[in-house]
């Protein structure tokens, strides 16, 4: 005897078709960063060393903005493209890439930040993990200093402190922190940042502009001739 068809028999279709269509679009997104980062990395090494001319401010106007957008997306090593510019061009490009790169990781928070409160326990819920689903929703629900409290409670006061208290500090770390793309890279990091909710728009703004400073001014200051190797004797 079989179970008669009911539309509770079918409740798991949407999940998965929910599910499926995220898949879809980190699928999109994957290949679009994978065509962008091939194009930029392109665009940089065409980019020449004479006076610029109006095709060539163009095209390093575009480079700069794929750079931003590259960076701003998950688990896409976009620093690459800043540093292909920076050691092509040299120092007159560093002040433009840096802008870029604050744009770029700014523009991720902001996408995390104001996404809705539930996206990351619903797409917590639809991969099947029920518990972290539904204690990322609680959290929501949350005011920001009680979530912080239940934070502080839960994780070990060795991760509790550096990423609770002190979560610019650590963030400004882990923008910085060589390999950083297998957390998400600076984008993937910036919009779980932003969907934490714990971190205020101006401090994380500020943050981010004094985290990728050194490489830029160290560049504009001192030229691409500190990366190059001495002549061997």
């Amino acid at each position: 005897m079989t179970d008669p068809v009911t539309p509770r028999n079918f409740q798991w279709i949407w999940p998965a078709l929910r599910m499926l269509r995220r898949l879809l679009v980190i699928g999109a997104v994957a290949l679009l960063a994978h065509y962008l980062l091939n194009l930029s990395m392109d665009m940089a090494e065409r980019l020449p060393e004479s006076q610029p001319s109006r095709m060539q401010s163009a095209l390093l106007v575009a480079a700069l903005i794929v750079y931003a957008l590259l960076i701003a997306t998950p688990f896409v090593p976009g620093v690459e493209i800043g540093l292909a510019l920076l050691l092509l061009r040299g120092a007159s490009i560093a002040p433009a890439v840096y802008g870029a790169t604050v744009l770029g990781l700014t523009f991720a928070y902001l996408l995390g930040r104001y996404l809705k409160d539930d996206a990351l326990s619903r797409f917590l819920l639809d991969l099947g993990l029920k518990r972290a689903g539904q204690y990322v929703h609680r959290l929501t629900q949350m005011p920001p200093r009680d979530r912080e409290a239940e934070l502080e409670a839960r994780l070990p006061d060795w991760l509790a402190l550096p990423l609770v208290r002190y979560r610019y500090l650590s963030l400004a770390l882990l923008l910085n922190l060589p390999g950083n793309v297998v957390l998400g890279g600076g984008g993937g990091l910036m919009i779980m940042a932003g969907l934490s909710r714990l971190y205020h728009t101006a401090r994380t703004i500020l943050t981010i502009a004094l985290a990728v400073l050194p490489v830029p001014l160290m560049i504009w200051w001192f030229g691409t001739g500190m990366f190059t190797l001495p002549p061997a004797h």
